[in-house]
Formats: C-alpha cells, structure tokens, sequence
C-alpha cells in the first residue's frame, strides 16, 4: 500500500493512502467550447548556481517537455508569465531565449500533432518591461521602448503577445491617461491581437492602483477604454484579481469579440461554467462564462483538459464532478503569500515527474514550509493530481526524511 507521511504546523506526522491517478483521456482534437491556457513555469539546472539575484540557468529539455505535456492535453500554454517567475528569478536574456525556444517548439508541436492549432493558440507570452532597471525611473516613452523591445522578441519568435502589468509604468504613470497612451502604443504596434494581463496587487504589492486607480470599478473604465481605442486588437482580458465579482462584471462590459480568461485561481471552477448573472450593459439577466489562463491548470492539466471536453459534450454535471475537487487544492497552491505559489506549482511538478529536482531559479524553492507543502500534497492526494501517486509517495517522504521527519 502506497502511503504519504504528512505533517501539520505543530511537526505533528500522520500516514494516508494515496489515490490512484483518474483515468482520464487525452483528446484527439482540439477542444472547442472554452479557451484555455496554462501558466507554465521553468524548470532550473539542478547542478547550476540558480541563487538568490543570479541569472537564471534553465533545463531547456525539461522546460519544453513541461510544456509538451500540456499541448497534449488540448491545452494553450501561457509563457514567460508570473508563474514563469517574471521579477523573481527569471532576468531578460533567460525570459527571451524562453520566448524564442517556446515558439519554435510550438511550430513544430503544430506541424505535427497540433490539429490545425496555431502558434499563438499553443503558446502566448508575457510582454512586460522587466529589462528595465527595478528600480530605475524612467519616462513613459522609455518604458513605451522597452514594451516594443520584448514584443518584438515575441514576434519573431510567432508567440501570440500578452501585454503583462508593467511595474515601471505603475511607478510613473499619474492618470488613467497615461495607461491609455502607453497601451495605445504597444497594442498599436502589435502584428496581431493581444491579451491584456490585469494582474492584482495580491500577486505583485508594487502593482498597486494599476490602470490608474486601486478601485477596481475605475480601473475598468481605463482597461475598456483601452479596448476602444483598439478595435480588433485586444484578443482577451486576463483577469487576476482573485474578486469573481469584479470579473463577472468586466466580462459582462467586454465589447462583441474579445473574450475574458479568468487568472482567478480561487473560484475558476464557477467562473468558467455557464452561469445566469448581472448584464450591466444591456440590463437584466444574462448567460455568461469566462475562458482561463491559469497557473493552476499547469498543475491540473489533465484534470482540466477532461474537465472541458466534458463541456464540449454539454455535460456540466460531469464538469463539476471532475474540477470541483480541483479547488481547494488551488487554493492552497496560491494561498497567502500569493506571490510565492510558484514554488507549489514546481513543487507538483516534481512529484508528478515532470522534473528531476525540487528546484527553482533564484532558490525560491525555499518559499513555502514543509507543512504548507504537506497540506499541498494531502488535497492533491484527494482530488487525484498525482498522475504517479507512487513517485509522489516517494520523493515526499524522501524530501520529510531529509529534513529529519519520519
């Protein structure tokens, strides 16, 4: 019998059964009744000096195999984002050649397996300004610059552009105005349409007020009138504020076209079902969902692929049966401080295989305790995330015994 030791935050341990990993199936075309995307995060040399405010050194092979296993799912990825590590350990030269390695694999996942999916459908990536000094000052016109600098990277690498919260512009931006001026010129510039990145203050303290006010009802009129100065252009809004209300209401204010994807890791599983809510735009009663793009599909992939290819068959009941277990396990991956639910995202993807050390650029594998990532392992035990339940066994008991815990 495969057990897991867990341990609570008083060092008290108990055993528990592992579950057997579902049986869920891969799909053979491409899935059609939501958009959806993982945010997948990098996989560090387990040998290099990937230390705090040192470059990051990537296992290219793991990284892209990472991302692999999520296209086989029927899912998008979403890359070089915060789960990626953007301003916590991932400089600008690893994040470009990330870009780059990402669209090229993405080319040839699509020429070969992709179903007729594009580049842009398997891979978008986070267009931000973190080339920049951190804490450098720098006028709107620099921070314009260095937007165009990384959105061309993006583009020639055949990335579809995610245009992220840009924590310079958050800095110098003094109205709504500014975040207008500045968004008009990037998504101006761009090829073809973009995904808007609202990343909360939850997720990033130093995005405070972003899109020119704290109050997320007057943030909305800046990123809608964003939209409106773009017609054609904006693609999507990715919302990560963690307030289902304040989603529902944006989405409900999106213009014919452009699409919502929750970044809401908290309530994803009501949002991206068909739900009656408030229409603000035309009054009454309306039928609405939102798409995803979310850090914790890259640990749910396959929960989320069955999940939706259960929509696709217009079975909402057998949707909830398999991602409403998922939810509070997500909730624990992002729990407070939110920033740091990356390293439970790394942490799973170690158990699961996907990697072969429990490591992460700029050391940030040390941001969660051990009876925080006991608590992780208990809930993906019980709604089945283990896809080797015996691996997992293995390495989480070994990482406990390392530390003196049996």
């Amino acid at each position: 019998m495969t057990q897991f030791t867990v341990i609570d935050d008083n060092g008290a341990t108990r055993t528990i059964e592992a579950r057997p990993a579902p049986a869920f199936v891969k799909p053979t075309h491409p899935l059609t009744s939501r958009v959806a995307y993982a945010a997948a995060h990098v996989v560090p040399l387990a040998w290099a000096n990937n230390t705090p405010g040192q470059p990051a050194q990537v296992d290219w092979d793991a990284t892209i195999g990472f991302r692999r296993m999520i296209w086989s799912w029927g899912l998008g990825v979403a890359d070089c984002m915060d789960t990626a590590q953007r301003n916590l350990g991932m400089d600008w030269a690893a994040t470009a050649e990330l870009m780059q390695r990402s669209g090229a694999a993405a080319r040839e996942y699509a020429e070969h397996e992709g179903w007729g999916r594009s580049v842009a459908d398997l891979v978008s990536v986070g267009v931000n300004t973190d080339q920049l000094e951190p804490d450098g000052d720098y006028t709107l016109a620099q921070i314009v610059d260095a937007y165009l600098e990384q959105l061309d990277v993006c583009e020639q690498a055949g990335d579809g552009p995610v245009i992220m919260c840009s924590r310079h512009l958050c800095r110098t931006a003094r109205s709504a105005a500014d975040y207008v001026k500045v968004y008009d010129e990037v998504i101006g510039a761009a090829k073809q349409p973009a995904i808007l990145h609202w990343l909360g203050e939850v997720f990033d303290a130093q995005l405070h007020g972003y899109f020119g006010s704290p109050d997320w009802h007057e943030a909305s009129k800046t990123v809608l009138d964003i939209i409106e100065h773009n017609p054609g252009k904006v693609r999507g809004v990715k919302m990560s504020l963690l307030d289902a209300d304040s989603e529902r209401y944006m989405r409900a204010m999106l213009p014919e076209g452009t699409m919502m994807l929750t970044g809401d890791d908290f309530h994803y599983v009501d949002l991206i079902k068909d739900s009656e809510q408030d229409d603000p735009k035309h009054g009454g009663q309306a039928v609405m969902h939102s798409n995803a793009l979310l850090g914790a599909f890259s640990v749910l992939a396959p929960h989320a692929s069955a999940a939706i290819q259960a929509l696709d068959r217009g079975d909402e009941a057998e949707y909830l049966r398999i991602l409403e277990p998922t939810q509070a396990l997500a909730q624990q991956v992002f729990v407070h401080p939110t920033e740091f639910y990356k390293t439970s995202v790394a942490f799973m993807s170690w158990l699961n295989g996907h990697q072969p050390a429990f490591q992460m650029v700029g050391g940030l594998q040390s941001a969660r305790s051990l009876p925080n990532l006991s608590r992780v392992v208990e809930l993906a035990n019980d709604c089945g995330a283990f896809e080797q339940p015996e691996l997992a066994a293995q390495r989480w008991n070994a990482l406990l015994a390392i530390n003196g815990i049996k």
